[in-house]
């Protein structure tokens, strides 16, 4: 949906090379593109490289008419994106206290979630608390505009609970932080032991990145509807570091055996830092590629 014909046109008219970069093709994307395919392969003609994001999205930009031999599967940027140092012991206990949880509780992160997510994540809160599981709640949803909505939810609950951008530190103890900034998930993902991947439960579909979460050895859930991001929940789920629930009903049965298993969460977070580890260096393949055409144009 950023290729623009005319701009192509000109770009190519003037001599200037052109590159698609970490490009990917969504389900959605992919059968709208089907639908005008002549159109489309004329489109990506006018490109000098497609670098795909994944093998699936290499092919899918083939079938739609891009020549073989102008598409390379080089990765995805977002691997390269600059992770924070991982926590030592006593940083993540004085996160836990800034956040207001108990010093001793287990962890659960909403991450980037969105409507409904974050009632079905309370529910399978209450649950394991009355279980006698020790656990706090931390929500980032995806859209900090929608801290009303939540604080009217949580509102309407009996668990004590604090909103990030309206409180102080906390002076007792939460169960419930509603972290409704923006540009902290990296930094607030380290307190958890377990975190859900949100817009991937129904009805919401297409899914937020697990790449954070992952790398940060963080064992991670995701629903099944991760569209965005097809390739790279499959490439987690096949290297241990993630699983995929059906429902809501999963995810709850998921998240107690978890919470009850810590030598499981810790190989998937071992698992989840090898992951990222094996996968960066796009940014830099992508680099020497486009310099090697500029260099030597065909």
């Amino acid at each position: 949906s950023e290729l623009w014909p005319e701009h192509l046109h000109q770009a190519r008219k003037h001599g200037a090379a052109t590159f698609l970069v970490n490009a990917r093709m969504s389900d959605t994307s992919f059968r709208r593109y089907k639908k005008v395919q002549r159109l489309t392969a004329r489109l990506l003609s006018k490109l000098d490289h497609l670098f795909a994001a994944s093998e699936l999205d290499q092919q899918r930009l083939i079938a739609l008419g891009a020549e073989p031999n102008h598409v390379t599967c080089s990765g995805n940027i977002k691997f390269d994106v600059d992770m924070p140092e991982h926590l030592a012991p006593e940083a993540k206990r004085a996160l836990r206290k800034e956040l207001g949880f108990p010093a001793d509780d287990l962890i659960l992160l909403g991450s980037s979630t969105w409507p409904n997510e974050e009632a079905q994540l309370l529910e399978i809160h209450k649950q394991l608390l009355e279980s006698g599981i020790d656990c706090s709640l931390l929500l980032v949803p995806r859209h900090a505009e929608r801290g009303p909505e939540l604080v009217s939810i949580l509102s309407n609950q009996s668990l004590p609970w604090l909103q990030r951008s309206q409180a102080s530190p906390p002076e007792n103890t939460v169960r419930i932080h509603l972290a409704d900034t923006t540009g902290e998930l990296s930094k607030l993902s380290q307190a958890a032991d377990i975190a859900f991947i949100g817009k991937s439960l129904a009805p919401n579909s297409g899914g937020q990145t697990p790449i954070e979460a992952a790398g940060l050895g963080i064992p991670t859930l995701m629903g099944p509807n991760m569209n965005n991001f097809k390739a790279i929940a499959r490439s987690l789920v096949a290297a241990g570091a993630a699983l995929t629930v059906e429902d809501a009903n999963k995810l709850q049965a998921e998240i107690f055996r978890l919470l009850n298993d810590q030598e499981s969460r810790s190989q998937m977070g071992q698992a989840g830092i090898k992951w990222h580890a094996k996968n960066r260096g796009s940014s830099q393949r992508i680099a020497e590629a486009i310099s090697a055409d500029l260099r030597h144009p065909d």
